[in-house]
């Protein structure tokens, strides 16, 4: 009896954990199979998980009815979640690239107040995410899977300050201060 219960709150705690994420449908495929008797038609789906607090994950998952493809992506997004710093939240630390196959993205750090400036399957990355402020242009191929992917690599490439001074052996404030000098020799 207890066993059962304690099955049943850990169920429970799944559940919590589940309802944390945002989940967001990017593209659905419909694909056939040729066979004897004539067609046999499936689903390919192409999901993007996030919490909202900066980690982001994407699946695809195929199967013959629409709603368990879309389970089985979201399972597979859930699983490879990945983390990616956001200055002040709401956007990017610097300007990056990413690319994936012949899809290519560029995505630059926006002040606030700009919004999401992005278009399909990025914009969907960007909402899961909890990034409020980016301007993306997606450049080559416009293959929902290309775009993610080539958003993801550009993510991972994504440094935040104080992990680029680690990697120095320098202190935050000597990254900074050299960006806003930067900064000022490029205004003047």
């Amino acid at each position: 009896m207890a066993n059962e219960r304690g099955e049943r709150d850990r169920k429970g705690d799944r559940d919590d954990r589940d309802n944390e994420f945002l989940d967001k449908l990017v593209h659905i495929n419909r694909v056939a199979k040729v066979v004897k008797g004539g067609k046999r038609f499936g689903f390919a789906a192409l999901v993007v998980v996030g919490d909202q607090k900066g980690r982001v994950g994407f699946g695809h998952g195929k199967a013959r009815e629409v709603p368990e493809a879309i389970r089985k992506a979201t399972e597979g997004a859930k699983r490879s979640l990945v983390r990616v710093p956001l200055r002040e939240g709401r956007t990017l630390h610097h300007d990056v690239d990413g690319r994936w196959g012949a899809g290519r993205v560029v995505l630059r750090s926006a002040p606030p107040g700009t919004g999401i400036i992005a278009g399909g399957p990025m914009r969907a990355v960007f909402e899961s995410l909890g990034m409020q402020d980016v301007v993306a242009k997606s450049k080559g191929s416009s293959n929902p899977y290309n775009m993610v992917r080539a958003t993801f690599d550009a993510l991972k490439k994504q440094a935040s300050p104080r992990s680029v001074a680690a990697r120095r052996g320098k202190k935050v404030s000597d990254i900074l201060s050299r960006r806003r000098d930067m900064d000022v020799a490029v205004a003047e």
